[in-house]
């Protein structure tokens, strides 16, 4: 399990890193084009596709390799195992928050498979998908990150600093 879950998170990464230059190919393409008045209003919207893809892609690897933004200006000052209590709590509210986005996520997926791109014949629940594999990859990484956390809990500051530096590396 633990092979296949680096396997999953290189994908992920290979994935979001060409999804980002091609988004990046496509609007400086259709901003040139544009310029020599020529109109390919489906660079605009393939654009869109992988702009949602990359940033919520990019947003799970940024969350499983503790990349993320923390604000600990209160926390800092409590002691350590209240500091790990407060981490356990909050990693429960963001599993809870990603389980719930992924859960009505996938019925906005459902619900859009017949709708289409104006521009080109892709379902536009590709980009509703973006959004379910994002944040169910997000939930395997909280889960890591709350068994992490646990393992952790006695140590001094090994749980605190394990959890928030978790490299796909590491994951379990």
């Amino acid at each position: 399990m633990k092979k296949f879950y680096e396997y999953f998170c290189k994908i992920e990464t290979a994935i979001c890193g060409v999804g980002f230059i091609f988004l990046v190919l496509f609007v400086f393409a259709s901003a040139i084009l544009r310029f020599m008045r020529v109109s390919m209003s489906w660079n605009i919207d393939l654009a869109m596709l992988l702009l949602a893809w990359t940033a919520f892609l990019g947003a799970d690897i940024a969350w499983r390799s503790g990349q993320l933004i923390g604000i600990d200006i209160v926390t800092r000052y409590f002691p350590k195992k209240m500091q790990k209590v407060i981490l356990l709590l909050i990693y429960a509210i963001i599993l809870c928050v990603t389980v719930i986005i992924c859960i009505y996520g996938a019925r906005l997926v459902w619900t859009e498979r017949l709708r289409t791109y104006q521009s080109m014949p892709i379902p536009y629940s590709l980009v509703s998908l973006s959004l379910v594999v994002a944040t169910f990859s997000m939930s395997i990484s909280t889960i890591g990150k709350i068994k992490a956390c646990i393992q952790h809990f006695n140590d001094n500051d090994k749980a605190v600093q394990a959890a928030e530096e978790k490299k796909p590396e590491q994951a379990e």
